[in-house]
């Protein structure tokens, strides 16, 4: 890639890495948020969730939406919502301001993020320049999220605040550069212009179906208290989600293909990320509630602690490249998942006084995973789609990565509770062994669904060669056909 295309590439990773070192800083700051401004446990919590809400409830539209209005215009848009946003959440002084502010950036994330994405596999042609981007996307967001925790630990002791606005820096710095960076795309022609050309009542079961979807899972958290709210609200977009497959299939622009949905590599991504991200997730939390309440550690001591798990901010650019140009990214993703099962089997009989040293290959080995699981898990999410199409696939593993997420922490905390109020805990850390199966469950059924993905993967190319013994069929980019890259 030249100098222009690298150029390109680290505005992209810039915005992926702005929205994982968002998410890490408030996590470390909403101890000191909730001390400052007096709020409720209930609200401090919804300040974490209202981010999850908007993310996880936009996303599938976000990516659609780069697909039929311009990638470029909806990733500057939506980047100066995030950035106008963030500014907001600084300046607030109730928590109800934290709690739209959050809400309305995770919304911008889900336009922006999927933009992003979108922008990479229709600029860098498909195959190893394609792939090496991804890899580096998505190895940057994990080492966003694992030098938040530094920097939110550091911002945290000059005033919470910090925390909104120097993410407002950081935003206004990527989208100056953007502005001239990214590269415009000619909008898709509509039947019929204006706003009627958009199948709005689409946009909008789809908004209301995984609005309710991912209210429902961040409920989760609160066990049995409350399930039937849980349950109606999991029920309602359930029927929301059917409601918007019925409108797609009548309506004459429908705003998703529903074939894309039945490709078997978007969807193995998609749930592929859900289970993956969802385990990780769910371990660090667990991780960081073991260090801090029972181990008594500060939330300086946990965030450098868990400095280990960003090694693969070096691996994914590095290592994981070559391991796809060798094995093919099904492999590769299958590998992180054994690795993600491994580390999370040695921590499940920790104990109170387990050193740094004994927990240092989990965190080594959980770190190694994020790096070889989700970079491919991105490149089969895309690979062979359309270009037309592929902000609706990455709006697809987006929406993955965030109800993993979602899942896997709401699964470990009603575990948790659930196993801390039964009269058969015979101490604290039991409670904490329960939750620990959450992720090592994730994982191993992560183990299931990529190898079956490999098996088929195998099947389809013996089919495709002729026969067992044959070579597989070529794809677009070796077949002779030309693979234009737009940046060079």
């Amino acid at each position: 890639m030249g100098a222009r295309a690298w150029a390109l590439l680290l505005v992209l990773c810039g915005t992926i890495f702005l929205e994982g070192i968002d998410i890490a800083m408030l996590a470390i700051a909403i101890p000191a948020i909730r001390s400052d401004l007096g709020l409720s446990t209930g609200t401090a919590a919804w300040v974490l969730s209202a981010y999850v809400l908007g993310y996880a409830g936009f996303t599938l539209l976000g990516g659609r939406a780069a697909d039929l209005l311009g990638r470029r215009r909806m990733f500057l848009v939506w980047l100066g919502v995030f950035l106008l946003f963030s500014g907001l959440g600084g300046l607030a002084t109730e928590g109800w301001m934290l709690i739209v502010a959050r809400f309305v950036t995770g919304l911008a994330a889900a336009f922006m993020t999927p933009a992003a994405m979108s922008i990479i596999t229709t600029s860098y042609a498909e195959g190893p320049e394609r792939n090496k981007a991804l890899l580096v996307f998505a190895g940057t967001s994990a080492g966003g999220f694992s030098l938040g925790l530094v920097v939110g630990g550091l911002l945290t002791g000059l005033g919470w605040r910090w925390v909104f606005f120097a993410p407002v820096l950081l935003a206004g710095a990527i989208l100056a550069a953007a502005v001239r960076l990214v590269p415009g795309e000619a909008v898709p022609e509509r039947r019929t212009p204006g706003l009627r050309g958009f199948d709005l009542p689409g946009a909008a079961a789809a908004a209301g179906a995984m609005l309710l979807l991912a209210f429902g899972v961040v409920r989760l958290e609160h066990g049995l208290a409350g399930w039937p709210l849980t349950a109606g609200a999991a029920a309602a977009g359930l029927l929301l989600g059917a409601a918007f497959v019925r409108i797609e299939r009548r309506t004459a622009e429908p705003l998703v293909r529903l074939g894309i949905l039945r490709t078997g590599s978007v969807v193995r991504a998609g749930l592929g990320a859900l289970l993956f991200v969802g385990a990780f997730m769910g371990f660090q939390f667990v991780l960081t509630l073991y260090l801090q309440e029972l181990r008594g550690w500060s939330s300086w001591q946990t965030a450098i602690a868990l400095v280990v798990m960003g090694c693969d901010v070096i691996l994914a650019p590095t290592l994981t490249p070559r391991l796809v140009a060798r094995y093919g990214h099904a492999r590769v993703i299958l590998a992180g998942f054994l690795l993600a099962t491994a580390a999370y089997g040695l921590f499940l009989p920790v104990g109170m006084d387990w050193t740094y040293a004994a927990m240092f290959p989990t965190l080594l080995l959980a770190g190694t995973a994020f790096a070889l699981a989700l970079g491919p898990l991105m490149i089969a999410a895309t690979e062979g789609v359309a270009e037309k199409e592929q902000g609706l696939a990455g709006g697809v593993l987006q929406t993955g990565l965030q109800f993993g997420a979602a899942i896997g922490i709401s699964g470990v905390t009603a575990v948790h509770g659930l196993a801390s109020s039964g009269t058969h805990t015979a101490s604290p850390l039991s409670a904490f062994h329960a939750a620990l199966t959450v992720p090592l469950a994730m994982a191993l059924l992560g183990v299931l669904l990529s190898a079956q993905g490999l098996r088929r993967r195998r099947s389809g190319r013996r089919i495709a060669g002729g026969g067992g013994g044959q070579p597989a069929a070529r794809s677009e980019a070796d077949s002779g056909r030309p693979v234009v890259s737009e940046v060079r």
